[in-house]
């Protein structure tokens, strides 16, 4: 049975005026203040920007659509073990904080691989920022897919003209506004996001009577596991893959991620900056646990009739905007104010995603090769709209990858793979250069290089499906065109372990892999070569606060020591 779309024209007005107030927030400050003249106020918003829009922010950079429709189908489908996942927030926040912040606002740098030329060389900052494009690339293209199935489950619009709609006004929007209005339309984005899950949220209360007895339907339905501490790898959610594994794409995204990275440059000084990651970790947590509660409440609703099995929507990740439809559908503009949250969320991450793809391009690749062929530096009056015009092809490159978005599996899974395959090895080449002095551009090279092959190998290796929690159809209604095949699943033995391993350790693996080959091979190629560690003139502005305060305390007694031989002579 095909969706009955109940989409009216109140729904429409509402998702126009919803973008219409997004688009002249952007609007606003392309003719206000700086006017976007300058690269440092369309990419850094002139470094003066407050606290809370920033934090803000910092939530809605990746957790938009994916979240709102991703995290609500995990926890229908699978259970609700995955909130495990928001402890990992308070735990690496500080690691985020205090480790990895401090370095990069020593540096003011546009981009955040700055540091990796810095510390390494020019090799290791392409690589690194070349990982980057390809990671936010391929998530962009989740982005944008993501609100494209809400729209088709919610409208009937197909999901192609979904993306092609969705891409078009992206690209428009991201090519138009600077930083500012990408901070301060993250707000009112983030409010709207909140405001539809807890519509899903107030409607099954009402429904059911209590929370109560969402929560009992849920516990009979076996949706209320949180109690897995099995440390087998291979098991998909666990108190150990969520921790561990969720600590880690945590520490990629807001440790060293260029994304994260220039919002923290957009205020002006470390302390602030330190507390808007603090004020994110309980934003964060209030929208994922929210949607994880979200995801229960539809359970509650269709727990006899589950709409996937009863072939009523065609893919769990329509779960959520379904349950608006069948529920609130009525109640005019409703559906269309969830639309607009959906809409504008994706809005907001794919316009910080391209705002930051320009500034790599420009800093990285653009910049150098200027230098390169002209002998002198890119002019400053010149630099500005050809950002804007790099932000724009990637808009373009966004709609496409959008197209094949569709055959990655969840949403959820899929964002949270492509975080781990490229920010892991990331993440363990920045802690080569800010926790080590031993590695050097050959060992971080050839780590990166290594830990990205075996992630990519864990992750697009023929794996089993995951299990998912037995749902009924016995409460449809006799209308319903179900039609069942059997489907023969191969048993797990028949996969190689690494395969079977859950998603969420292939950055773990990344990680650990750039950092066990990136030191090893630093290692050996300082003993060929006999150059000590002692030899080198590092600067401590480049490694976390322990290292920097030793390195200074042996340069200060190298010259006292200097000044010393210099009086005896």
């Amino acid at each position: 049975m095909a969706v009955s779309p109940l989409f009216g024209v109140w729904d429409y007005v509402v998702v126009a005026v919803v973008l219409l107030i997004s688009s002249m927030i952007g609007i606003y400050y392309r003719f206000t203040g700086g006017k976007q003249k300058t690269v440092q106020e369309y990419l850094l918003a002139d470094k003066n920007m407050s606290i809370t829009p920033v934090a803000f922010s910092l939530m809605a950079s990746f957790m938009s659509a994916i979240t709102l429709l991703g995290v609500s189908s995990e926890n229908y489908t699978y259970g609700f073990q995955f909130i495990v996942i928001n402890l990992t927030y308070g735990f690496f926040t500080p690691v985020a904080a205090y480790l990895f912040l401090p370095i990069f606002f020593k540096l003011q740098a546009t981009s955040a691989y700055e540091y990796l030329e810095l510390r390494f060389g020019k090799i290791s900052r392409l690589a690194a920022s070349l990982s980057y494009t390809l990671q936010m690339t391929l998530y962009m293209g989740i982005v944008v897919y993501a609100p494209a199935l809400a729209l088709e489950a919610l409208t009937g619009i197909s999901k192609e003209v979904a993306i092609l709609s969705i891409g078009v006004v992206c690209t428009f929007y991201s090519t138009l506004g600077g930083m500012k209005a990408v901070l301060m339309t993250d707000v009112f984005q983030s409010l709207l996001m909140f405001a539809a899950v807890f519509s899903v949220i107030g409607s099954a209360v009402v429904n059911k009577g209590s929370f109560a007895e969402i929560w009992r339907i849920a516990e009979a339905g076996r949706r209320t596991e949180l109690l897995n501490f099995d440390p087998d790898p291979t098991v998909r959610h666990s108190w150990f893959t969520l921790i561990i594994g969720g600590g880690i794409t945590f520490l990629t995204l807001y440790g060293v991620n260029q994304t994260q990275v220039q919002r923290y440059l957009t205020i002006s000084n470390l302390k602030d900056a330190q507390k808007a990651l603090w004020l994110n970790w309980p934003i964060l947590s209030l929208l994922s646990l929210s949607t994880s509660f979200a995801g229960l409440c539809i359970y509650s609703r269709y727990y006899d009739c589950d709409p996937v099995k009863a072939n009523i929507i065609s893919n769990a990740d329509q779960l959520m905007p379904y349950y608006v439809v069948d529920t609130m559908g009525f109640i005019p503009g409703l559906s269309g104010l969830f639309v607009a949250g959906i809409f504008s969320a994706a809005l907001s991450t794919v316009s910080a995603a391209l705002n930051s793809l320009a500034a790599v391009t420009v800093e990285d690749y653009y910049k150098p090769l200027y230098r390169y062929a002209f002998k002198q530096d890119l002019p400053s009056d010149s630099s500005s709209w050809q950002t804007k015009l790099i932000a724009f092809i990637y808009g373009l490159i966004c709609v496409g990858v959008a197209f094949l978005a569709q055959f990655l599996g969840g949403l959820l899974q899929s964002a949270l793979t492509i975080f781990g395959l490229v920010g892991g090895p990331l993440l363990g080449l920045f802690s080569l250069g800010m926790f080590t002095l031993t590695a050097n551009e050959s060992g971080s090279v050839t780590g990166l290089v290594s830990g990205i092959a075996i992630a990519a190998w864990m992750a697009f290796g023929p794996k089993p499906a995951p299990t998912a929690l037995p749902t009924s159809i016995d409460g449809c209604e006799t209308f319903v065109n179900i039609t069942q095949t059997e489907s023969v699943q191969k048993d797990d033995s028949e996969y190689l372990w690494i395969n079977r391993v859950s998603y969420l350790y292939n950055g773990v693996a990344g990680l650990i892999i750039t950092l066990f080959v990136g030191y090893i091979v630093s290692y050996i190629v300082r003993k060929i070569t006999g150059k000590r560690v002692e030899d080198e003139d590092y600067d401590p502005n480049l490694f976390i606060p322990i290292l920097s305060r030793s390195l200074l305390k042996n340069k200060k007694q190298f010259i006292e020591l200097h000044e010393k031989a210099e009086v005896k002579a």
